[in-house]
């Protein structure tokens, strides 16, 4: 009886002893490069300049941390606001802003996502995705309407989907 709960015990201090080496390994995550950013948001840009819309268009990675931001010619100042906003939303919540938008107003719930700090619920903000890890997003900020800026995000999107497989 001692010889098994000695072997017992020992086994117990191994799994501890692996599962604390596991929590201290290195993690390596996906994220958008400066080069990356830099073509999303001018592709945004220039989606919204051919529909005749002056945009701000601002990428973040993962963390939320602005990569790349482009102002069009005549786009107004709260543009560089929202756009940052819309960004840091999407890739916080890791989903399109205009969906946490419709989601905040149809469910009560969600209603209080409005008072988290930094969050903007308008239409325009999406998730940049490699496969299925979300490494980034894309805000635009200046068109007439939110659905309107998500549609210049994703354009520009789809313009650099071979980069992101």
């Amino acid at each position: 009886m001692k010889k098994l709960l000695s072997t017992a015990a020992l086994a117990t201090l191994f799994v501890a002893a692996g599962t604390q080496a596991q929590a201290q390994t290195v993690r390596s995550e996906r994220n958008v490069s400066l080069d990356l950013a830099n073509q999303i948001a001018a592709a945004s840009v220039a989606a919204c300049q051919e529909k005749g819309y002056a945009v701000t268009a601002t990428v973040v990675d993962r963390a939320a941390t602005i990569r790349a931001v482009q102002r069009a010619d005549n786009a107004g100042p709260h543009t560089l606001e929202a756009s940052r906003a819309k960004a840091f939303t999407s890739a916080s919540a890791r989903n399109t802003t205009l969906a946490m938008m419709e989601n905040a107003q149809k469910n009560p719930g969600a209603a209080n996502l409005v008072h988290i700090p930094g969050f903007l619920l308008l239409g325009g903000g999406v998730p940049i995705k490699a496969g299925n890890d979300v490494i980034g997003a894309v805000g635009v900020g200046g068109a007439p309407a939110g659905n309107l800026d998500e549609q210049c995000a994703m354009a520009a999107l789809d313009k650099v989907k071979d980069a992101l497989n």
